[in-house]
């Protein structure tokens, strides 16, 4: 091993750099490192899936942050976050580059703080496990905070495809994200424990094996619980068919809409041709039709025009269709984003509006004064304004009463907004979006890897509308059954059966989420209070130390204070520059302690020879 390296490799284990190596070496080592396990954890999502990277990219940053002052930590996390977020969500770059470059620029702040939290517990006897926690908090706080949140890039929804996905039934996305940075943490452990095993400490290896244990017990009870239901296959309360209508748009990117009404004259056209295909029986006869978000960007109680081609619609199908619709209201240059269940005799019956919105793309914050600044925003047109219910639309089938879930586009992202609709009573689960904005980009093999999540989730089937990309039918597992491609008309029906059994996901993950995010802060708490304890007794041993050398040199001030200089024990610097996050004492060698000293055997430089 090189030099340098052995260096790096030696302050994670000891705590402190203790090779004469230039601080700006070790620095310019931990930044590369941490750069690289950036690029490694944003290769782990769709669209490139690389998913096994996940356990290098996290035990590399963690062990890049060990070790280092919190300044430098911050500044670790950010670089980690920026290089993280570039390769996830620069999908983003469609609505403007610049957009693009002040989410990452914002997002990656958050990271900083997870470099920060994780130097803290790196000095606790459990880090491994309280680093895992820190991730929680992290994730907790930007799928939050600015202005809902934006927590598209949860380390959970990576793992779709691995024994890992079998505990989303049990603990929910938080709970998964937990189980990944934990695993992440043990393998960092092991790398830890390895080193310093090779100094000849023996519980260096006992660890080895603690981790290793630990880190299979994850892989093997992630993979057993891949088999977990909460009910049968075949659902005693029956199944009802749903046609899912994909009409395809005019345009891509920012313009991808169209002309106006184009979009829902597709859809009647797919309605059309799904229709004549069961008429013929070439697929089975649907029980009711959805259409994707934005099927109609135009009002449609409001629009005659437009009332006219669904209504054209739900006759043709004879059967009601759940129309994705732009509504107007409920005030004056405003909006909102709805489902409507539109009956071919009676008209709209039932309706959910969308609750959560994405911020500069469906409503602006702090309108009033950024619109004269920005004036790009004018193109968001009128303001979203949120719903207030959940996502439960009561309506019958075919005479018989059923609740349908629906969940809108961005509203994936969000836990409480799938969970308010299942403990509301939702008996099957569709998806509406529209990712016209985004088609060839990232984003859409990224929802639908999201929309898989929740499948396992809730072991709900989940049914898939969208504009243009990608519509299909995820199982209760999260397998795939059908797909769409990306722009094209394609249409399908699918059997859906009537669930009503909730998952303990549901109602278990809100509370570990908190509870693990708690355990974070705590965590950093004591972190904090032992490197304070440490820090005043190091002052106190240090004053102690250079009181008995001062009696040795000289006995005759014995009885005279001696000053002391001030040390910084709060950053922990040592000679050469460098920091620690031990926040002990300066360090001494064996001749400076007063168990070891002897006055005639061991002199200082200040002692003139006899």
């Amino acid at each position: 091993m090189s030099r340098p390296f052995a260096s790096l490799t030696r302050s994670f284990a000891k705590g402190t750099p203790t090779a004469p190596v230039p601080a700006q070496v070790s620095v310019l080592l931990r930044v590369v490192v941490v750069l690289l396990a950036g690029a490694a954890v944003g290769l782990s999502w769709q669209p490139y899936g690389l998913w096994p990277l996940l356990l290098v990219g996290i035990p590399a940053f963690t062990l890049a942050t060990r070790a280092v002052r919190p300044a430098v930590a911050v500044g670790l996390g950010y670089l980690f976050g920026l290089t993280m977020l570039t390769l996830a969500v620069s999908w983003v770059h469609v609505l403007g580059t610049w957009i693009a470059a002040v989410l990452i620029i914002f997002m990656a702040l958050f990271f900083g703080l997870l470099g920060l939290t994780l130097t803290l517990v790196s000095r606790l006897r459990w880090w491994p496990l309280a680093a895992a926690c820190c991730w929680v908090l992290i994730e907790y706080a930007y799928a939050r905070i600015p202005f809902g949140g934006f927590g598209w890039s949860r380390i959970a929804y990576a793992v779709v495809d691995t024994p890992l996905a079998g505990f989303f039934p049990i603990i929910g996305v938080a709970g998964v994200s937990f189980v990944v940075a934990l695993l992440g943490q043990l393998i960092a452990w092991v790398v830890f424990s390895l080193w310093t095993a090779r100094r000849g400490n023996p519980t260096r290896r006992t660890d080895v094996l603690i981790a290793v244990a630990a880190a299979l017990s994850l892989v093997l009870l992630g993979s057993a619980l891949r088999l977990y239901q909460v009910e049968p296959e075949v659902s005693p309360a029956g199944s009802v068919r749903v046609g899912i209508v994909q009409g395809n748009i005019p345009g891509r990117g920012i313009e991808a809409m169209g002309r106006a009404r184009s979009v829902t004259n597709n859809h009647l056209s797919e309605t059309i041709r799904l229709m004549t295909k069961a008429r013929l029986g070439e697929v089975p006869e649907p029980d009711f039709l959805l259409w994707p978000e934005n099927s109609t960007d135009i009002d449609p109680t409001v629009d005659p025009l437009t009332r006219l081609i669904v209504q054209a619609a739900v006759e043709v199908a004879d059967r009601p269709i759940l129309v994705g619709a732009v509504m107007q209201g409920p005030g004056a240059d405003e909006r909102q984003t709805a489902a409507l269940w539109w009956d071919p005799d009676r008209g709209v019956l039932a309706r959910y509006d969308k609750q959560n919105l994405v911020p500069f793309g469906e409503w602006i914050p702090f309108r009033a004064q950024l619109l004269p600044l920005i004036p790009l925003l004018q193109q968001v047109g009128a303001q979203s304004v949120p719903g207030a219910g959940p996502g439960v639309l009561d309506v019958a089938v075919d005479g018989r009463p059923i609740k349908i879930g629906d969940v809108i586009c961005f509203e994936l992202a969000y836990d409480q907004t799938l969970y308010r609709s299942l403990i509301g009573g939702s008996q099957i689960l569709m998806v509406q979006s529209n990712n016209a904005t985004y088609g060839g980009t990232g984003q859409i093999e990224q929802q639908f890897a999201i929309t898989r999540a929740r499948a396992m989730e809730s072991r709900r089937e989940i049914a898939v509308a969208t504009t243009n990309s990608v519509s299909g039918f995820i199982t209760r597992d999260g397998a795939v059954a059908t797909r769409t491609q990306e722009f094209t008309a394609q249409s399908m029906v699918v059997e859906m059966p009537l669930r009503s059994a909730l998952t303990p996901a549901i109602r278990v993950a809100p509370w570990l989420e908190r509870g693990l995010a708690l355990v974070a802060v705590l965590a950093c708490l004591a972190a904090l209070m032992g490197a304070t304890r440490r820090s005043r007794r190091a002052a106190v041993n240090h004053r102690s130390i250079r009181a008995e050398r001062s009696e040795a040199i000289n006995p005759e001030t014995t009885e005279k204070e001696i000053p002391v200089e001030p040390t910084d024990t709060a950053d922990n610097q040592q000679p050469d520059g460098r920091g620690g996050t031990d926040l002990q004492g300066p360090r001494t060698d064996s001749g400076d302690h007063p168990d070891l000293q002897r006055v005639g055997e061991h002199r200082t430089h200040h002692q003139p020879d006899s």
